[in-house]
């Protein structure tokens, strides 16, 4: 039996449907894919000093939200080729801010916590790069997944903590995995995760990074499948991400 008819039987089983709007067919239909091909620089409500370079594939707001936790907590793994061509449009679109064509491309997945890791089953976010690398490559981006980070503390839940205390809490999470880490001259290094809020998280990851990036070479970049929209204040232009659109890297408007 061929794989059409089992994947005709499976759909007979088993009626897929758009984990972002419900509508059937498609595990993403094309208007909720369409969501997550509008890059753009992520800009959390109040920047954490050192906040890397980012740039989301799309808002994490509207059908986008469930699409993301659905693969996330309810383990629809099969998004992982939507999800992953996301995030390999963040990269690209990060890699070009750059002032020069960039060298080699590491994408470093941010570490699951062992509970995390125990709840799901899965490294969802080493799934996502795998699938986002497989994507640049085929774009002919010399791209590769480098498991530098490691966990190196307990982060309590951050759930209804501020900006500040997500920070506080995330201090010292991270450290760099033991072993040697042989880098290409000149790689660009991305930290890549599913969803930005804060920017807690990418920071102090970045910040982990900085001293493997090295001072000659670029900075440490971040990429994500979508970032929590920025609602811009009265009379302040938005760009596509909802906040000010003519900067590539700076805070804009702290507030």
């Amino acid at each position: 039996m061929d794989g059409g008819v089992l994947a005709a039987l499976a759909d007979l089983l088993l009626p897929r449907e758009c984990a972002g709007c419900g509508v059937p067919g498609a595990v993403l239909c094309r208007r909720c894919a369409a969501l997550l091909a509008v890059p753009h620089l992520a800009q959390p409500r109040r920047f954490p000093a050192g906040f890397p370079p980012t740039v989301a594939a799309g808002a994490y707001d509207g059908p986008v939200r469930p699409a993301v936790n659905a693969f996330k907590e309810r383990g629809r793994a099969e998004l992982a080729r939507p999800l992953g061509a996301a995030l390999a449009l963040a990269v690209a679109g990060v890699l070009a801010g750059l002032s020069a064509p960039p060298g080699p491309v590491r994408l470093v997945p941010v570490p699951s916590s062992a509970a995390a890791l125990r709840a799901r089953g899965r490294d969802h976010v080493r799934e996502l790069t795998a699938r986002a690398v497989a994507e640049l490559r085929a774009a002919g981006v010399p791209a590769a997944e480098a498991r530098l980070l490691c966990r190196s503390g307990r982060a309590a839940d951050s759930a209804g903590l501020s900006a500040a205390q997500r920070r506080a809490n995330l201090a010292g999470t991270f450290a760099l995995r033991p072993g040697p880490r042989a880098l290409p001259a000149g790689a660009v290094l991305v930290v890549v995760d599913d969803v930005v809020t804060s920017g807690a998280t990418l920071t102090e990851a970045a910040a982990v990074l900085a001293p493997a990036a090295g001072r000659e070479g670029p900075p440490v970049l971040a990429a994500v499948v979508a970032a929590t929209p920025r609602r811009a204040a009265p009379g302040v232009p938005a760009g596509p991400g909802g906040g000010p659109a003519d900067r590539l890297s700076g805070p804009g408007n702290r507030d």
